[in-house]
């Protein structure tokens, strides 16, 4: 209870700044959480779809591969699953699967890079308000030296809390907004190579399948 008054003491001795920090943490923990959970839907079953579809399409089950892309999430699966459908079609025309592999992969990626501008616009924003907060509170102080005509600390302690104040909230709430932005992009990055790998198998799969004459290219 004294830990809660004392937080919201903070809050009100901080000035009008702290409700835009407040609002700028609020939406940081929202996107953090939801990418976070995205991320981790996107990773979980991406090394085992890879040696699945592999095992797979070595032993010909091309329709069970794609059952099994199609029942699973991420990128990667999603990249695989456009791929063999062309694939299990036997006949393609020239470039066509890796334009729809590429253009797969470009709305994947957009997916999993959403929401990451939110969180660098608040890990940029967050200390130019506490700096903000900061001119606001020296001004107070001087206004107040001014007024009084006179240095008195007590005159000019209000001013210099609020600076201080609001310089300490952009900051913590930009810290730890900034590294969960880092976070995510290793992430997404890893997510890519995964794709790149996918899109690789396919592609090898597709060339052994023509050295064999199981498919085909139409000119």
């Amino acid at each position: 209870m004294n830990v809660q008054y004392n937080l919201m003491t903070l809050f009100a001795d901080g000035g009008p700044m702290m409700y835009a920090l407040v609002l700028c943490s609020l939406v940081a923990v929202g996107v953090i959480i939801a990418k976070a959970y995205t991320l981790f839907i996107a990773h979980k079953d991406t090394d085992r779809i890879l040696e699945e579809v592999h095992e797979l399409t070595r032993s010909d089950q091309i329709d069970e591969a794609i059952r099994r892309c199609t029942e699973t999430p991420g990128p990667t699966a999603a990249i695989l699953l456009v791929g063999l459908r062309r694939i299990r079609e036997g006949k393609f025309r020239e470039g066509e699967l890796e334009q729809a592999i590429d253009t797969t992969g470009t709305i994947e990626l957009g997916f999993l890079e959403r929401g990451l501008v939110i969180l660098a616009t608040v890990a940029n924003v967050a200390p130019l308000m506490g700096f903000l907060g900061t001119v606001a509170g020296m001004i107070m102080a001087f206004a107040s030296i001014e007024t009084a005509g006179d240095v008195d600390p007590t005159l000019v302690a209000g001013g210099i809390k609020v600076a201080l104040l609001t310089t300490a909230t952009g900051l913590l709430i930009a810290i730890p907004t900034n590294i969960g932005y880092n976070y995510f992009v290793t992430r997404i990055d890893k997510l890519i190579v995964d794709m790149e790998q996918g899109t690789q198998q396919i592609l090898n799969l597709v060339w052994d399948l023509e050295r064999e004459g199981k498919v085909q290219e139409a000119r």
